[in-house]
């Protein structure tokens, strides 16, 4: 494992948005959903995310998920991906969501 500075740390702003918003990417290879994360302050901002096999999009919406802000927008499969929304894989390398166990504000900083 590299070791970093506390300075390279505060680089990446990761923040906590709610999905508002999520549908299938009919234009993707790999199962995605097209999602919509109010950031509060810093708005509603789209991602596209390949958490299809634990989550379904009506479960999605109203939860609160951990987002990298500060990339640069990517399109992926014909969509504007404005932020990376986090996630952990599995033994099966499917995408497992990080949770809160009390809700936060949107648009707070990871610390």
């Amino acid at each position: 494992m590299t070791t970093i500075e506390w300075s390279d740390f505060e680089q990446v702003e990761i923040r906590v948005g709610t999905v508002v918003s999520a549908e299938p990417n009919t234009k993707a290879r790999t199962p995605s959903y097209i999602l919509s994360v109010d950031l509060g302050k810093n708005g509603v901002r789209t991602s596209s995310a390949q958490v299809t096999e634990h989550y379904s999009a009506e479960n999605l919406v109203g939860r609160q998920v951990l987002c990298v802000c500060n990339f640069e927008p990517k399109r992926v499969a014909g969509v504007k991906s404005e932020v990376l929304v986090t996630g952990v894989h599995d033994d099966n390398g499917d995408v497992v969501l990080p949770g809160f166990e009390l809700p936060v504000p949107n648009g707070n900083r990871l610390m």
